[in-house]
């Protein structure tokens, strides 16, 4: 019997169309509010709330903000000292004010421009979606030496305004809340992520006081920064362990049309890392303000270089050699920004290029002209940067030349598959020649391809970008791959669907994947972000008990299988592998070969500065690093593998 089958009805008239009412289309639809239902999005919630106070703040109407976290760690408070939310009768929806903010969509003071110049919250959605997603959510106004509360469920009211007892003194809000667990899987805050956004708003909003307090850890934190983004910076470069190449930042204001803040400074650092704000809230991805400054940089750097005949002869000094190593933090002001979406994470409105760019070029211009002997060094690091930049371009360009793909270029180590280019060829990075004996032997020569590499492999993290490309064995992982390197790589002319390294599965074995993946990750990262990327998990032991053989990869593994499956009447076999080498070709298929048998991990970037940042420490050069990162996991390390 053919399984049912659910077939669309065809009857389609007035009775089919479903007319969401209140609050019912953000519970039935979240992510279009919220950006999604994860942790981001949970999180959202409270930036929601927290933008509405730091509204106050920002329109001079507020100066303290309070966050709390209670002990269950799924409510939050927010609380300001601000004019409070309007409790009277509004005279459209016949409801208090607080009501119809907490319950409409589109309902808030932020349409008119009277009562704020600027705010982050333009469409007045922000504390409706938080009350339509939480269990429970409790506002308390101050206002006029009263308080007041009114409580609410999933975007309803379940009481009416109440006026407390008893007079108070000063105004403000607060707002308490709980996520729906039927909309969120986990409803658990981050206190660290919370700490980290006050903390940044701090910085944005100088001379607001913001008070972070945990219930369940019993601290209690405040935020107050006098300098504001000029602190900001600082911190920013302490954190991304780099050193500026210049003392003074170039720090820059504006007001009118718009209101502008800007703080920046050149660092040791290879990359350019920019952080920006329109009206306190993050722009995770730029806009128009970024576009205006990085514009307005580019002209200021040329008009100095060409104003003082600074380029060389033969050299080209491109937007990425004046942008590389810089740190800046840009902050705009403007009463009716436009944003990419509710989450607001890009800024649309079309003027600010404009705008930006017009205030930042002539202030940076006349900056470096005030202060030669900084602007020549700016000058300087820009100029080796382009000159590095063209000798890394010309490198990349002989070596994937050489790894075009062609027959007759391939290494002469590479057993290469019958079939490579189909869609579930493979390419096995091997340890050594040994290991890569028995893989040549237990392959499916049809789609896998064996890759035998000699000893350990360069640490391309320390190296030059010169030695790394004359290394004879990262030569032949270019050319077997075929993708070409840095600039040059591209996936599209990868020769196999995956590439899977395959090492020991002790210690060293362990080292070699490092080392394997630093340098994909570094020169060679469209492997990753395209999925191609996999390490082979090859057992460590082989366990026999009585009739049965079992593979542990570790030695929890180890562990795990003994005590799951001794009978008490057979005593276990054991036996470790030295190496990949040791295993009989038709083991090492069974185990680490077969598609049907074997175990993948794919290699995947969850949180780029964090892997950036682990990468640089535990693969580079500055040892203490390295150093700290073992002290503080020492105990950890239960057994060391020697």
């Amino acid at each position: 019997m053919k399984p049912a089958m659910a077939t669309a009805s065809k009857e389609y008239l007035s009775k089919n169309i479903t007319v969401l009412e209140g609050l019912d289309p953000v519970r039935k639809r979240p992510g279009m509010y919220i950006g999604g239902v994860g942790m981001p999005g949970l999180h959202h919630l409270v930036w929601e709330i927290l933008d509405n106070s730091i509204d106050e703040a920002m329109n001079g109407h507020a100066s303290e903000i309070q966050v709390q976290l209670h002990k269950d760690g799924q409510t939050v408070t927010v609380s300001d000292n601000g004019r409070g939310i309007p409790i009277d009768k509004h005279s459209k929806t016949k409801k208090s004010a607080l009501e119809t903010v907490l319950t409409v969509l589109h309902a808030g003071g932020k349409f008119d421009g009277n009562n704020y110049k600027t705010s982050g919250g333009l469409h007045g959605v922000g504390a409706s979606v938080v009350n339509a997603l939480s269990k429970k959510l409790v506002a308390v106004v101050r206002r006029g030496g009263s308080q007041f509360r009114m409580e609410f469920s999933k975007g309803l009211a379940k009481s009416k305004l109440q006026k407390l007892k008893g007079a108070v003194r000063g105004s403000g809000t607060s707002i308490t809340f709980t996520p729906d667990p039927t909309i969120f899987p986990k409803t658990d805050f981050d206190d660290a992520i919370i700490r980290s956004r006050l903390e940044i708003a701090s910085y944005l909003h100088r001379g607001i006081k913001f008070t972070f307090s945990n219930d369940k850890t019993k601290t209690k934190e405040v935020f107050l920064h006098e300098r504001g983004i000029v602190d900001y910076l600082e911190k920013v470069i302490k954190q991304r362990k780099t050193a500026a190449i210049h003392e003074l930042p170039f720090s820059f204001s504006m007001d009118g049309e718009a209101r502008l803040e800007l703080v920046m400074q050149w660092t040791e650092s290879t990359d350019e890392h920019v952080r920006s704000y329109v009206n306190g809230i993050t722009t995770g991805n730029g806009g128009t303000h970024e576009n205006g400054f990085r514009s307005g940089l580019s002209k200021a750097v040329r008009n100095y270089f060409d104003m003082h005949n600074l380029t060389p002869r033969g050299v080209k000094i491109s937007l990425e050699d004046i942008r590389e190593g810089l740190v800046a933090i840009v902050s705009v002001f403007l009463s009716e920004p436009q944003f990419q979406g509710q989450t607001k994470d890009r800024l649309n409105n079309l003027e600010m290029t404009g705008i930006v760019e017009s205030a930042v070029r002539p202030a940076l211009e006349q900056w470096m002209n005030d202060n030669r002997s900084t602007a020549d060094g700016i000058a300087a690091r820009i100029i080796a940067s382009a000159r590095a930049r063209a000798a890394s371009r010309a490198a990349s360009a002989a070596v994937s030349r050489k790894a075009s793909g062609k027959k007759t270029m391939l290494p002469g180590k590479l057993s290469d598959c019958l079939n490579s280019g189909r869609a579930d060829s493979e390419l096995f990075i091997v340890e050594g020649d040994s290991a890569g004996g028995s893989a040549k032997q237990g392959r499916d020569r049809n789609f896998q391809a064996i890759l035998p590499l000699r000893g350990k492999v360069l640490n391309t993290e320390s190296a030059t970008f010169k030695k790394i490309i004359e290394n004879k064995e990262i030569q032949d992982i270019i050319a077997a791959t075929g993708m070409g390197i840095a600039k040059n790589a591209n996936v599209a002319n990868l020769r196999y669907d995956r590439i899977i390294l395959l090492a020991d599965a002790d210690s060293d074995g362990h080292h070699i994947t490092t080392l394997l993946l630093t340098f994909f990750y570094r020169h060679m990262p469209q492997l990753i972000y395209e999925g191609k990327l996999y390490v082979a998990m090859p057992p460590l032991y082989r366990i026999d008990i009585g009739k049965q053989t079992f593979w542990a990869a570790d030695e929890k593994d180890r562990q795990r299988i003994l005590a799951e499956h001794q009978d008490g009447r057979s005593t276990p076999e054991i036996t470790r592998f030295k190496g990949l080498g040791e295993m009989m070709p038709k083991v090492l298929w069974s185990t680490t070969l077969d598609p049907k048998t074997r175990r993948l991990l794919k290699v995947e970037v969850d949180d780029h500065l964090e892997t950036d940042r682990v990468v640089s420490d535990l693969m580079g050069r500055d040892a203490s690093a390295r150093f700290k990162f073992i002290m503080e996991r020492a105990e950890e390390a239960d057994d060391i593998d020697v």
